[in-house]
């Protein structure tokens, strides 16, 4: 987790809404910031994935757990699914949100970090961040006395993997017993994929080409998560080797935003990593093909994979909502709420 320079205190009194969203997760170490995967460790994972499901199957019961909070989100990057579910989100749950968009100034280029940090924590009571450097994130936690959460950086993107998890128990019920494979570039996807199979005692396979692995520093994490877990980690760059037998097919952009001058050369680098009818031949029957979007009809997949009876990417999509009221109730509801110990004039 983030060290945060100023400890916050939990001087409130929970309202039953609140108290419905502590109960239904148990007791664990308190989350102040949802930077990586790992902030939550496997009791986090597991208690966040259950308040989601609570979340989607009951939501009138969580109608004004938020009320009178207000989050502000900060975007250096386009967004559809990131944008809307957050703010669709915190207003289902009783909130208010507000949208600032950096496409034009990235974040720390008018003043810095820790001064835009100092300042939303007097005004909001939750960050959401999609930035460019994974570093912006990190250093705004640092500074900010209130919940940060990643929307999405070139090395994680933790709603997301939470999101697909929760779609993947819906459809297998036991994700310890899945096998997952994802193909082609080994992004901020891939990373949160790994932590978060780590973190559940599931079976994750990556194929990448050489030079576009994961990060070596979130594989060793994983790793360290996955001995305690239980959870089967495989690197590879056999496309059809990771497939083989597999759940659940994965696969992303091969060239991120921000890596537009990067497209034609990795176009060619990718190519054997395309999910296509016949790489998904090498699954299970009942295996379901699974992509964050937005996707690349033509290039990471096929036009026939895509919109084919085994695709769950729309179900991906609508548990971003789901995934992400779990989220904001854990960080700003449900778990210890922290008020700045220092004097407003300081």
């Amino acid at each position: 987790m983030s060290t945060k320079p100023f400890e916050r205190s939990s001087r409130r009194t929970k309202t039953p809404s609140m108290a419905l969203a502590a109960a239904a997760a148990p007791a664990l170490a308190p989350i102040t910031d949802l930077i990586s995967i790992s902030d939550l460790g496997p009791q986090g994972v597991r208690a966040l994935l259950d308040l989601a499901g609570a979340v989607k199957e009951r939501p009138a019961e969580f109608a004004k757990a938020l009320a009178g909070k207000q989050i502000v989100l900060i975007f250096e990057k386009p967004s559809l699914r990131t944008r809307v579910t957050f703010e669709a989100g915190m207003a289902a749950l009783g909130g208010t949100s507000f949208f600032i968009d950096q496409r034009d100034v990235r974040l720390g280029v008018r003043e810095p970090l820790r001064d835009v940090a100092r300042n939303l924590e007097r005004w909001v009571h939750g960050i959401v961040l999609r930035t460019f450097a994974h570093q912006t994130i990190s250093e705004i936690a640092r500074w900010a006395g209130i919940p940060v959460i990643n929307g999405l950086s070139d090395l994680e993107h933790p709603c997301q993997a939470l999101a697909d998890y929760l779609t993947l128990e819906e459809r297998f019920s036991d994700v310890r017993k899945v096998k997952l494979a994802y193909v082609g570039d080994g992004n901020n996807m891939a990373n949160s994929l790994l932590l978060a199979a780590a973190c559940l005692g599931g079976d994750i396979r990556v194929a990448t080409p050489a030079g576009y692995e994961p990060s070596q520093t979130i594989v060793a994490a994983a790793q360290q998560i996955a001995a305690q877990t239980g959870a089967r980690i495989v690197l590879t760059k056999d496309a059809a080797d990771a497939v083989a037998g597999a759940d659940a097919v994965y696969t992303d952009a091969w060239a991120s935003m921000g890596q537009e001058d990067e497209a034609v050369a990795r176009r060619k680098i990718f190519a054997p990593y395309q999910v296509n009818g016949k790489l998904m031949s090498l699954a299970a029957r009942h295996a379901v093909f699974m992509h964050c979007l937005p996707a690349h009809r033509g290039e990471e997949v096929t036009e026939a994979v895509f919109e084919s009876p085994q695709s769950l990417v729309f179900d991906q999509a609508e548990n971003r909502l789901h995934a992400q009221k779990a989220i904001l109730l854990t960080l700003l509801g449900g778990g210890p709420f922290r008020l700045p110990t220092r004097s407003a004039h300081a």
